[in-house]
This record gives C-alpha cells, structure tokens and sequence, in this order.
C-alpha cells in the first residue's frame, strides 16, 4: 500500500530559518572551548592544557556514543511532522528521554572503570595524568542532563523548531564561558574550574529545556495522557528506534574513533604536537559546527520530506544545503587562512605550541573545504533515518583513514596523519552520497 503524500515547498529561506540560528547556537560550543582552552592556556603550563584537551576527548567520545539521542529524536519528529502526527512526535521524546535517564545514571555508576578505560587509551603524560583526573570526575556530573538536552534539542529541531534550539544552546555556552572565567582566572580552580562551569551550564540548560515541553503540552497531565504505557512500548516502534540508536552508537563510535586515534598519535609524539593540534582542531570544530547549522536544516526538512513521502522537497533541499555549504565552506578556510595565527596566539601563551600550530594551520584551514559534503549528508541521512548507510559509510571510511594514517605518518609526520583526516572526510562524503542515490526510490516509493 503506498503512502499518502503531503506536498510542500522548499525555498531558500526555509533552510535558512533553520541553518541560520542552529550555526549561530552551534557554533557558540567550539567558541566555549576556545575560552577554556584560552583560560587553562593563559597558565602557560602544557600539562594543565593537555589534562584538559584529552579530558574534553574523553567525554566527546562519550557524548558520541549517546549522540544518537539528538540525532534520532530529530529525524523521527520531522517525520512526525511530515506525516501530519497532531502529537508533534511526543511518544519520540518520551521514549528517549526515559532511556537518556537510564544512560546517565548508568555512566555515573561506571565513572572509575571508564576513567581507567580513558586513562589507558589516550595515554596522558606525567604532567597530563593529574588534570586530566581532575577534569573528568567531576565533568561526569554533567553526563546526565547532557543527555536530557540531546533529547530536548533533537525535538526542537525536528519541529523545526530551531530558534528555541539555539536559546538553549547558547544558555549552555554562555554559562560555561562566564562561569569558566570566573572560576579560573578569579577564584583560581584551573582545570576543576572549567569542568564546574560545563555541569552547571547543562543542568540549567535541561531544567529550562524541560520547562518549554511543559509549557507546549499544558503541563504534565497531558503529557502522560497522550504518552500511555502501550503506546510507549509498541514493539514496531521500540524496535525500530533500538535499530536506529544501534546504528548510531556504532557511526558515532566509529567518528570518535578517527578524533581519539588523532588526538592519540598526537600525545604520543609529545606535549608539544598534542596542544598545538588541539588548538588546530578547535578552529576546525569552529566550521563544522557552523556547517552543521546546514546540516540541520537539510536533516529537518529532508526528514519532513520523507514524512510527507514527497521527493521534490527532498531534491530540492539537497541541492540547496549542498550549493550553501560550498559557499560557506569557501568563506570559512578563507578566514581560517587569514585569522588562524591571531586565534593560535590568543589560545596558548607557549611559544613553542605557537610555532606548532602554525606550521599545520594551512591543514586546519581546508577542514571546512573536504569536510562540507559530509556534514550536510550527515543531516540528510538523520532526517531519513537511513541508519545503515551512516553506519557502513562511517566504518569505511574509517579504515581508509586508518590505512592511509598509518602509511603516511612514519614518512611525514604530523603531514601524514592531517592529510589521512582530509581523506576521511571527502571519503565519507563519497559513500553516502552513492548510497542515498540509490535508496531514493525506494524511500519515495
């Protein structure tokens, strides 16, 4: 039986009423890295940096792996949306806000174990060893109601709901900027101080996040009448978001991968190497999560699109988010190239670190270049929920990055192991962009 189809149209401000306040509240999260880093940096102590570079790896791996939260609730509440659910997708948020409750009270009970897992994998110095403790226990506080904001975000934005989104994320950062500033560079807390700052900014990021929902709904009472315990578990249902988190988990493991082994070869070839690709990496960090505002719109209405079974839409929104990028692709390295060398001096005071990062900061600068195609097939993919795909692509791609990482960094060095990322990124892009052309009739059948 095919399919009822909701025509809509895509124009160009649609994706811009979505792409414009999701980057400006994305990118406000590399901009809080870059203060912490500029804060501990301040102290002139590479260990101190590096315990907070390799802590901030650590929960970005773990972050990855529950990232699903976001990206899933997203792609099925535009489908909702496109398929005409009165319900705005609730049973979607219900489902993952229960299980991101689980989740965090699951990592806080694990938080020695996973402290040794880190510690073993990402291999801190002896100047390192101690910060990087410092960082963690008491950043794992924040694990449970960073979770409740991925489910929370996921939501708004798969309502396309994107300026409340960016609201909330800039409470995050906005928090965690001010507070880190004061705990550091007033009270004198270092590395403990940033991590505070992290857990308070999420906690009451979720709080205000929860009391938006409430408000939508009328209060709670609606909430569970319209969010019974049938409804909650309908096995077609659970089975297909438990596929969907599955496939995430293991893309999302699979990309954190490429950043931990990056991050790993770095610290192993010394201190110096590690800080001045951590610097590098925040101002690639600074593009991708600008070109993720692209990317949300293409995952919105493309998940809209499949919703509402309506291919025009969905061409016509790739098309637009692909020629978008590339401009602002374009416009971003341009900046790297010209602003790098002010960003370099303003994140670390070690002249040492300084000169590193120079040297490779042509590298950083083409991130945004080989990276857009990926980024915007990122969003696509999540809003049709074409989970395997993201999987597969991701673990290829990773191979090849491990492949080409270990041929060519005995023989350049740090060279090697930036132009192995570049690969990884372009190599992404290629799959998923053959991938998504030959499931589209299908998709739309």
């Amino acid at each position: 039986m095919s399919r009822a189809q909701h025509p809509f149209t895509v124009r160009h401000r649609d994706v811009w009423s979505i792409a414009l306040p999701a980057s400006v509240a994305f990118i406000t999260e590399p901009i809080a890295g870059i203060v912490d880093t500029a804060i501990i940096g301040q102290l002139g102590d590479a260990g101190l940096l590096g315990g907070l570079v390799l802590g901030a790896i650590a929960f970005d791996i773990v972050f990855s792996l529950a990232f699903f939260l976001r990206l899933g609730t997203a792609g099925l509440t535009a489908q909702a949306i496109g398929a005409r659910d009165p319900h705005d997708g609730l049973l979607h948020l219900a489902r993952s806000f229960l299980i991101a409750l689980v989740l965090g009270a699951l990592v806080l009970a694990l938080a020695v174990p996973l402290h040794w897992l880190f510690a073993l994998g990402l291999a801190p110095g002896e100047n390192v060893a101690a910060p990087f403790a410092d960082y963690f226990y008491i950043r794992l506080w924040s694990v449970p109601f960073v979770l409740v904001n991925y489910v929370l975000l996921g939501w708004f934005y798969g309502r396309a709901a994107a300026t409340t989104g960016m609201v909330l994320q800039l409470l995050v950062n906005v928090i965690n900027i001010v507070l880190s500033l004061w705990f550091v560079l007033a009270l004198g807390w270092g590395v403990p101080g940033v991590a505070w700052a992290t857990v308070i900014g999420q906690a009451v990021a979720a709080l205000a996040g929860i009391a938006i929902v409430l408000r939508h709904y009328g209060g709670i009472a609606p909430i569970i009448a319209a969010t019974p315990l049938v409804a909650l578990g309908d096995m077609a249902a659970v089975t297909r978001m438990v596929g969907l988190s599955r496939d995430l988990i293991i893309r999302s493991l699979a990309l954190m991968a490429a950043f931990a082994w990056f991050a790993a070869q770095s610290s192993r070839m010394g201190e110096i190497e590690l800080s001045a690709n951590a610097i590098l990496l925040h101002l690639f960090a600074i593009s991708a999560f600008f070109l993720d505002g692209l990317a949300q719109a293409a995952e919105q209405i493309c998940g809209k699109a499949v919703g509402a079974n309506w291919r025009p839409a969905f061409e016509r929104a790739t098309v637009l988010s692909l020629s978008w990028g590339l401009v602002i692709a374009g416009a971003l390295s341009a900046f790297l190239m010209v602003s790098g060398s002010f960003a370099i001096d303003l994140m670390t005071t070690n002249a040492a670190v300084r000169e590193m990062a120079r040297v490779y900061l042509v590298m950083a600068a083409l991130t945004p270049l080989t990276g857009m195609c990926a980024f915007v097939y990122d969003g696509i993919l999540i809003g049709a929920t074409l989970n395997t795909i993201m999987r597969n692509g991701m673990l290829a791609s990773l191979a090849v990055y491990l492949a080409v990482a270990l041929l060519l960094q005995p023989l350049f060095g740090l060279w090697g192991l930036w132009i192995a990322f570049h690969i990884f990124l372009l190599g992404r892009a290629a799959v998923y962009a053959w991938a998504i052309e030959r499931r589209k009739p299908a998709i739309f059948a």
